[in-house]
């Protein structure tokens, strides 16, 4: 679940609190190219108000329409249909073809809303299961990323922080980088054991942030990071990087990077191979860390690191990222 969908649940209790009638409509199968995931969703309540999206604009305006004019479904949500020929498709802007189907179910006490968004307010993970037969859903806690599942007769949505991002090194670098992880989705898991002022800790009271002083090597081994994890070392201290590099590089994280110029990177990459890890287990280190965005502050280099990693989750190679613009890449380790 991305931040936009955790927006349309706010957005249904705030309409619901001011006596407005809801409506959920969410992405439950997709053809060709579809403009969102399944499992996005958008509400729309009864006096015009939109949150979310489910395409481009003009589904959302064909369903108000409908909502205007009356259209409610019953206990048993409504499967709708958009895209199925090319003048459907030209008409509500799904590009090469592309087809959607949704879900759209009449928002009650039954929907388990509020506990989903309960839950995504403490930072758990879960899924919703909505009975497509009776419009029952419910909510329950998973301690694993669950999947996305449509059957004839179930919507299985999961929700809550999916990907994770650890963080070695507590400074001003990292906070900037826990402000932007946050709203993209990430739960993220700060380490430093050194006796410093904890940045984050003051700058976030996020359910979505924890903080650990344990030694980086031993945290990750607890961690076992799965491949939705990105581990990202941030201290300059070899010492903690290096620890904690040992282990990230021999997990399923799907992205592992370290801050520092290529002269270090190089250096780091000679003190690696010095213990048990392969050359493939090492040309996995993304680093330098980041897209070449030239980037100097704190916060551009931060942005530079997420757009690295949030690329790569969402499974854009990134040709350049590795390896070039060495000026900016030597500015931006002095300034961090």
């Amino acid at each position: 679940m991305d931040a936009l969908d955790a927006e349309v649940l706010d957005a249904v209790a705030r309409w619901q609190a001011q006596g407005d009638d809801v409506l959920l409509a969410s992405v439950a199968r997709t053809w060709g190219s579809a403009p969102r995931s399944v499992g996005a969703m958008m509400a729309l309540a009864t006096r015009g108000r939109v949150a979310g999206s489910v395409s481009g604009g003009c589904i959302e305006d064909d369903l108000l329409a409908k909502v205007a004019g009356g259209f409610r479904p019953g206990l048993r949500p409504h499967l709708q249909t958009y895209g199925l020929n090319a003048d459907e498709a030209h008409r509500f802007g799904l590009p090469c073809g592309g087809t959607l189907e949704l879900v759209v179910e009449r928002v009650t006490p039954r929907s388990g809303l509020d506990a989903m968004r309960e839950a995504i307010g403490h930072g758990r993970l879960g899924v919703r299961e909505l009975d497509l037969r009776t419009g029952v859903a419910r909510v329950r806690s998973v301690t694993q990323p669950a999947a996305f599942d449509y059957s004839p007769t179930r919507l299985t949505v999961p929700f809550g922080p999916r990907w994770r991002i650890i963080v070695i090194g507590d400074g001003q670098l990292t906070q900037h980088l826990v402000t932007m992880a946050v709203p993209l989705g990430y739960r993220v898991v700060v380490c430093d054991p050194r006796d410093i002022h904890e940045v984050t800790r003051d700058a976030m009271g996020s359910a979505h942030v924890s903080h650990s002083r344990e030694m980086p090597d031993d945290l990750i081994a607890r961690l076992r990071p799965d491949g939705h994890t990105a581990i990202v070392a941030l201290t300059h201290d070899p010492k903690l990087d290096d620890m904690a590099l040992l282990e990230a590089l021999k997990s399923d994280a799907f992205y592992v990077g370290a801050i520092g110029s290529r002269r270090n990177q190089a250096s780091r990459r000679e003190r690696l191979a010095m213990f048990d890890l392969s050359a493939a287990q090492i040309a996995r280190l993304h680093g330098p860390v980041g897209l070449p965005l030239g980037a100097r502050t704190p916060p551009e280099i931060a942005l530079a690191i997420l757009a690295e990693i949030t690329g790569l989750r969402n499974g854009v190679s990134n040709a350049v990222s590795v390896g070039h613009l060495q000026g900016s890449r030597e500015c931006r380790t002095r300034i961090a």
